[in-house]
C-alpha cells in the first residue's frame, strides 16, 4: 500500500504523540474558556477534512465537534475542507473563510500536493503564507503535518516531510506531526481506496487532536 513504508517509519512518533495527547487531556481537565463562552474553529483542508466518502456526522469536523462537546467544551467546527484541494487552493480560500468570527484554525493541507508530486518549495510557501496571514489576524493555529508518498523518492520525501516541523518551529505554532498517524496502512480504519479514513479512522484522528486543539484554544484571549 502507498503509505506502508511511511507508517513503519513514523510508528514510534505516533505512539509518542498519542501518549502526549492523553497527558495533555488529563492536564487540561476543565474547559479552556470561561463558563458559557463559545469558540468557532475553522478546519481548513482537503478531502481528509471535507469527509470524502463519509456521511456528514462521520466526517472529521463533525466528529471533532461532537467529541469536544461531549467533554463540555462549547466549540463549533467549521468544515473548510474541499476534496482535491492543494495548499494553493487553501491559500486562495483563506481570506473569505476567516471572517473575524474565527477563534482558531486547524490547517490540514498538503496531501494532494504530495500525491501530485508538486514542488515542495511551493507547498511550503503556500502554507507559510497561510500561517503568516492568520498570525497577523491573531488567530491561533494547529498545523497538522502530511508525509509524501514513498514512491516519489527519498530526496522529494525528505524535502516535503520537513515542511511542517520547520514551519511550526519558525512560527512558534502547535504541530501535530502527521494527520493520518495511527490510521494509514490499516485496512480496518480506511475506506476501500486505502487513502481516506473511514468513520473509525476519523475517530482515531479526533481522539489524538482533541487535547491539542484545546491547548491551542487556551491561547485565544477574549476581552471581558
Amino acid at each position: 500500500m502507498l503509505y506502508k513504508i511511511v507508517f513503519k517509519r513514523y510508528g514510534v512518533i505516533g505512539r509518542i504523540v498519542n501518549v502526549l495527547g492523553v497527558l495533555a487531556l488529563v492536564g487540561l481537565g476543565s474547559s479552556p474558556t470561561r463558563a458559557g463562552e463559545a469558540f468557532k474553529v475553522l478546519a481548513l483542508g482537503d478531502s481528509l477534512t471535507a469527509g470524502y466518502g463519509l456521511a456528514g456526522p462521520k466526517a472529521f469536523p463533525r466528529q471533532l465537534e461532537a467529541a469536544l462537546r461531549d467533554l463540555g467544551h462549547h466549540v463549533t467546527i467549521i468544515n473548510g475542507g474541499v476534496s482535491g484541494d492543494t495548499s494553493a487552493g487553501g491559500r486562495s480560500r483563506l481570506d473569505w473563510l476567516v471572517d473575524g468570527t474565527i477563534d482558531a484554525v486547524i490547517i490540514e493541507l498538503g496531501a494532494n500536493d504530495g500525491m501530485r508530486g508538486l514542488d515542495p518549495a511551493s507547498t511550503r510557501q503556500n502554507i507559510d503564507w497561510i500561517i503568516r496571514t492568520l498570525k497577523a489576524k491573531q488567530v491561533p493555529i494547529l498545523l497538522t503535518g502530511m508525509l509524501a508518498p514513498p514512491n516519489l523518492g527519498a530526496d522529494y520525501g525528505a524535502e516535503f516531510n520537513a515542511i511542517y516541523s520547520q514551519l511550526a518551529t519558525q512560527h512558534g505554532i502547535a504541530l501535530d506531526p502527521f494527520f493520518l498517524q495511527g490510521v494509514v496502512a490499516d485496512p480496518t480504519l480506511n475506506q476501500a481506496d486505502g487513502l481516506h479514513p473511514n468513520a473509525q479512522g476519523v475517530a482515531v484522528i479526533v481522539k489524538r487532536l482533541v487535547p491539542q486543539l484545546l491547548a491551542v484554544l487556551k491561547q485565544k484571549k477574549r476581552a471581558p
